[in-house]
């Protein structure tokens, strides 16, 4: 049966395909859009002053379901207040870090870690990296008066959140993801899709827009079966998934993979069959046997990592094996930061009035530094980041975003393959 690949959608415009000729790279999103502006020699003095110095708190996964994600975005983070501080800080003052577990949702730490963070007085939280995570402490964190700037959040939910104009995110809504992932498996021949979802946030939102895009594309998603948080059986819902005997099978899960993986492939499941999303696209060399992924394929929001980005993040975390999200998490620090001595204000609701001002409309600029320097110089700025171009809307949500496509080989490893780039 021919393929044809239906490209209206009416919330999200492609502006175009990037194929670059690239050498395939082990990593993941999370990298340079544009090549880093080089520091200037001298940074000159902020042109204000605080008392009190910016302080950021990090509400990242060391525990839980999406654990792996924690490491690479703490790293970006603490990239970033490195690369601040080193350029002099924020309004003559060093910003301080402070990092808090995030946990997932079958736990309180969020709520806990927030209320810590709170009490310890700082103005922005970079956090959570999941989105039902981030549904839980949201208005308590707005309701202070405090920026939440999540790296990974993915839920439409939130472009419609009222946060008193407090939450903000570096990862595209899964309108985009969805789009992409839909067409791509469309294109890779699929006709029919079963999905194994997770039933928060992040998976059934992803899952809508998914099956949104196939079946614009000309396909039927023919089975949809949901889990929970916390659940530690799914033959049921793969046994379901199976039975409609789809041509490609979606998992929207997060780690809970590990355990999904090995059951599809034990009933005959090819691994070029599964797609995966930014939930569980990670490293399994050490959970899977050699092959057992190769050509499985799967998307994450961001560019590819770039050579000089992962090896600074080597350098502050040399134990990282994913990159997932740390540009997001670096950017988002730059962005605070800038934005905080654009205002000449640490509070939190300062911070938050100039974030889209940075973002946009002045000369293009890729490190505090270099963009701090052109703010001291009277100019206005447009960050560009390690995430992409980050261009903000109203809602806080970056209006124009990548989306990587990624290879799993015999090692169980995942390579670039391409990226796609468009528009909210």
């Amino acid at each position: 049966m021919r393929r044809f690949v239906h490209t209206h959608d009416v919330r999200v415009r492609f502006l175009r395909i990037s194929r670059r000729h690239r050498v395939p790279r082990t990593g993941t999103g999370g990298g340079a859009a544009a090549t880093q502006s080089a520091a200037p020699a001298a940074v000159p003095p902020s042109t204000g002053s605080t008392e009190t110095p910016l302080k950021i708190g990090s509400l990242l996964p060391t525990t839980g379901s999406l654990a792996f994600l924690g490491p690479p975005e703490i790293a970006g983070v603490n990239l970033g207040i490195k690369e601040v501080n080193d350029a002099g800080g924020v309004l003559g003052k060093p910003v301080e870090v402070i990092h808090r577990d995030s946990g997932d949702t079958k736990t309180d730490i969020a709520t806990q870690s927030t209320s810590a963070l709170l009490g310890q007085g700082v103005s922005a939280i970079i956090g959570a990296a999941s989105s039902g995570v981030s549904k839980t402490v949201i208005n308590q964190i707005t309701g202070a008066g405090v920026i939440q700037f999540s790296p990974a959040n993915t839920s439409p939910d939130f472009t419609t959140w009222d946060d008193k104009g407090l939450y903000w995110r570096t990862a595209p809504s899964d309108v985009l993801q969805g789009k992409v992932l839909g067409n791509y498996m469309a294109t890779c021949g699929a006709q029919t899709v079963g999905m194994v979802v997770l039933n928060d946030a992040y998976g059934t939102g992803l899952a809508k827009n998914i099956k949104e895009s196939f079946e614009a594309a000309g396909g039927q998603v023919v089975a949809e079966e949901l889990f929970n948080e916390g659940d530690s059986q799914f033959s049921s819902q793969v046994d379901k998934v199976l039975a409609a005997k789809p041509d490609a099978i979606a998992l929207i899960t997060f780690d809970q993979a590990k355990s999904i993986v090995p059951l599809m492939t034990g009933k005959g499941v090819k691994p070029t069959q599964m797609f995966l999303v930014d939930g569980n696209t990670s490293d399994y060399s050490k959970d899977f046997q050699a092959g057992t992924l190769k050509g499985a394929r799967g998307t994450i929001p961001g560019t590819f990592a770039q050579d000089a980005f992962k090896k600074k993040l080597l350098a502050i975390d040399p134990a990282l094996k994913d990159y997932s999200y740390a540009g997001e998490s670096y950017d988002a620090v730059n962005l605070i930061s800038l934005a905080a001595e654009a205002a000449k204000s640490t509070k939190g609701t300062d911070i938050a009035a100039k974030l889209k001002e940075v973002s946009e409309g002045g000369e293009k600029c890729t490190s505090y530094a270099a963009c701090v320097t052109l703010l001291r110089e009277g100019k206005d700025i447009d960050y560009d980041g390690q995430s992409g171009p980050v261009t903000f809307s109203d809602a806080g949500d970056p209006t124009e975003a990548y989306i990587g496509i990624y290879e799993y080989q015999d090692d169980n490893k995942y390579t670039a393959v391409k990226e796609e780039f468009g528009k909210l």
